[in-house]
């Protein structure tokens, strides 16, 4: 690392060129073939996806993508005359525009079951070409709304009229300034607030214009950027400013600066790489769940998390180079070389005194964070996963508008019906399609079933159940499980009748359960992975125990979070958000992913100073002390950092990545100073020297990684020789 870290300072110049050259090139790149994100997350071993499938191959529609325009008449009937009239002369504008393929009116006699029975709510469903373009779908929603008064409310919800919000750049800037800001006030120099920020920003900027590319060979969904640069500027800030924060601590105790980054590189610059390795291992790890848009998402943040960790190791360097002596104020820079002797006469700073604090009082101050942390994750006892859908939106959107009349007019289970596809090669399971529909009128929770009529030939039917319940109710979800379990399977029995429950609620359901089900087993492998990895960096047992254990309470605070403020609804409103729902499917799995690795990060940081004083003085209360009064400031600042750029993206628009922005935020902000500060440090005091106890056959077996680098050099100014009075540590 320090002949890395030499290299880049002397070709400093050649270093910022390269990684601006292939930002440049790769965004070339990107404006030449575009992108090809796409969104599929069903799996195919599912009901729900054999019933698509099956719809699928039977169905000869030539149509694209459909909405729905909602009307409602207050205090009237929309079949009155003047009513009727001005929307009738609407949809049939709308049948004549370009790009439209059919339209549905519920003034036609097929079309009667879409007036609602008090007669107040009716709909119209419009199908699209296939090549429908965006400014046609724009004119059909101007002339659906043009009819709208004071008492007919018009509004347009589905597939067609649905514009998933864009990336909003202000979010990423918010977070950007916040962390500016963070980083000025507490080091009061330009350069140590500017470098972080610049490193992270041109690591996520050429991992952007990348997983764009990337997006032509694998499946990616379209947040995979969002996602991406949340993770990214989270990461690349901190690890840019561990390096930073040791490189300014060389400098002051009187190094020159090319030894000073060198040093840099070969301590804090190991603990990044090291550090961004298990966030890595923690992203793939989901590609184990085998599911196709949870593995382009994993990949595509751990390509992030690689070149920000790149530029960090290798752009950092450079600019430290180029910026010289300036990375410390100015106050720092008079005091220089005098700088530690100055430190060493003083009292301890404040971190020192809260490090001696912990080793006084290890039990108190550990039972009492462990319950604090045990509260905050004990909602996730209730989580819910599953689709947020139109029923989420504010009360603004108009798609929630449409939501809400449907709901009003035909029940809230018509906003998300089952569909279940019938095979039914034969006479006989035709009639037993037609008797299944009438013992599904009879089954509780059901509003209504219909089938749709077969023409000569056909061998596959359609039959669509109205639940009585909304799409996101945990009893439309049972009720998917005892069609499938105790309706569907005598219905079928003696006939060559297939039949397979789906539809868009059906999936999300799916979904959800396939996820579910290998949560625990991809939490074990991490889990275990980690352990490995910390195993072998600092030749322990015990430390990477409570590193895992402590991990999966930081991922339980994470799930509390998202689940009272998502699930729950406190505070989404205010923050814009709509109303409360279940979690969607793939977030847990992706928190559970990125925490783990992130809480690994401050781990890394934390032990990997102790484990360095811990060579150097052999003494594991000193160790303890001094390795959190070192790490504290850094660790909180990055934290600080996280919570401001993770923050910052709950107001981007996006309901998905505000669920990611809440739960991260929250996480990192405690694990930081509850877990890091307060019960990791209390714990290894409690265990003295058994936290560096390997076995002599294991300690053989395992290769030589060291993580903190050399110790032959004292960079850091040597803390009071006191000790403080500790209460009931063994050594």
């Amino acid at each position: 690392m320090s002949s890395l870290a030499r290299w880049c300072h002397r070709h400093r110049l050649a270093v910022v060129l390269v990684w601006v050259g292939l930002l440049i090139t790769l965004g070339a790149g990107v404006g030449a073939a575009g992108s090809a994100f796409g969104n599929s997350p069903t799996s195919q071993d599912t009901d729900s996806a054999k019933a698509t499938a099956l719809l699928q191959q039977a169905s000869n529609s030539a149509a694209g993508k459909s909405g729905r325009i909602v009307w409602q008449l207050d205090g009237g009937k929309v079949t009155e005359p003047a009513a009727e009239k001005a929307m009738t002369g609407v949809l049939h504008r709308i049948a004549d525009a370009p790009g439209v393929a059919a339209v549905s009116s519920p003034y036609t006699a097929e079309g009667r079951t879409q007036v609602s029975g008090d007669g107040a709510t009716a709909y119209a469903t419009v199908a699209f070409d296939r090549d429908v373009e965006d400014a046609q779908v724009d004119r059909v929603k101007e002339l659906a709304t043009a009819p709208e008064t004071a008492s007919l409310r018009i509004a347009l919800n589905g597939q067609a009229f649905t514009v998933n919000p864009a990336p909003n750049p202000v979010a990423d800037a918010m977070g950007i300034i916040l962390a500016f800001i963070v980083l000025l006030f507490v080091f009061r120099a330009v350069w140590v607030a500017a470098l972080p920020i610049v490193t992270a920003v041109v690591g996520v900027g050429t991992s952007a214009v990348t997983v764009i590319l990337l997006s032509h060979v694998i499946t990616l969904s379209d947040t995979t950027l969002t996602l991406g640069s949340l993770i990214g500027l989270g990461v690349g800030i901190d690890y840019a400013l561990f390096i930073v924060n040791r490189h300014r601590a060389n400098l002051m105790a009187g190094m020159g600066v090319p030894e000073s980054v060198a040093k840099a590189l070969d301590t804090s610059g190991r603990a990044v790489l090291f550090a961004g390795l298990t966030v890595v291992v923690a992203l793939l790890g989901m590609l184990t769940l085998n599911v196709g848009i949870i593995n382009g998402m994993a990949v595509g943040a751990a390509v992030t998390v690689v070149l920000t960790v790149l530029a960090a190791v290798t752009l950092l360097p450079a600019l430290l180079g180029m910026i010289g002596a300036r990375v410390l104020s100015r106050r720092e820079r008079r005091e220089l070389p005098g700088d530690a002797r100055r430190r060493t006469s003083g009292r301890p700073g404040a971190w020192a005194r809260w490090a001696e604090v912990v080793q006084a009082r290890p039990k108190a101050l550990g039972l009492v964070a462990l319950a604090v942390l045990t509260a905050l994750a004990f909602p996730t006892l209730s989580l819910r996963l599953g689709a947020s859908d139109d029923g989420n939106l504010p009360t603004t959107s108009t798609n929630r508008q449409a939501y809400d009349m449907i709901a009003e007019g035909f029940g809230p289970g018509f906003n998300g019906p089952l569909v279940l596809a019938v095979q039914a090669p034969t006479a006989a399971d035709k009639a037993a399609e037609a008797k299944l529909v009438t013992a599904l009128k009879q089954v509780d929770g059901v509003a209504d079933a219909l089938a749709a009529p077969m023409k000569d030939g056909q061998t596959v039917g359609v039959i669509s159940v109205v639940p009585t319940t909304s799409p996101q109710s945990a009893a439309t979800s049972d009720l998917i499980r005892h069609l499938r379990d105790e309706v569907v399977p005598p219905a079928e029995q003696g006939t060559s009748m297939k039949v397979y429950v789906g539809g868009l609620t059906a999936s999300n359901d799916d979904f959800a359960s396939v996820l579910m089900s290998k949560l625990p087993v991809f939490v074990l492998v991490i889990a275990a992975l980690g352990f490995l990895l910390l195993t072998i960096a600092f030749r322990s047992l015990l430390i990477p125990a409570v590193g895992a254990v402590l991990n999966i309470l930081s991922i339980g605070v994470a799930f509390g979070a998202i689940v009272v403020v998502f699930q729950y609804g406190f505070g989404a409103g205010l923050l814009g958000l709509g109303a409360g729902g279940p979690i969607e499917s793939f977030v847990p799995i992706l928190v559970v992913g990125i925490m783990f690795g992130l809480s690994m990060d401050y781990q890394v940081f934390l032990v990997s100073r102790m484990r360095e004083e811990w060579a150097r003085t052999g003494d594991s209360h000193r160790a303890v002390r001094v390795g959190q009064a070192e790490t504290g400031k850094v660790i909180a600042v990055a934290a600080a950092i996280m919570f401001c750029v993770f923050g910052s993206f709950v107001f981007g628009g996006m309901r998905v990545i505000a669920e990611f922005g809440v739960s991260l935020a929250v996480a990192v902000a405690v694990d930081a100073l509850l877990i890091r500060m307060v019960l990791v440090p209390a714990l290894m005091h409690l265990c003295g020297k058994a936290n560096w106890w390997l076995p002599r056959g294991l300690e053989k077996a395992l290769p030589d990684v060291s993580v903190e680098g050399p110790a032959d050099e004292q960079t850091f100014a040597p803390y009071p020789t006191r000790e403080p009075q500790t209460a009931g540590v063994s050594d």
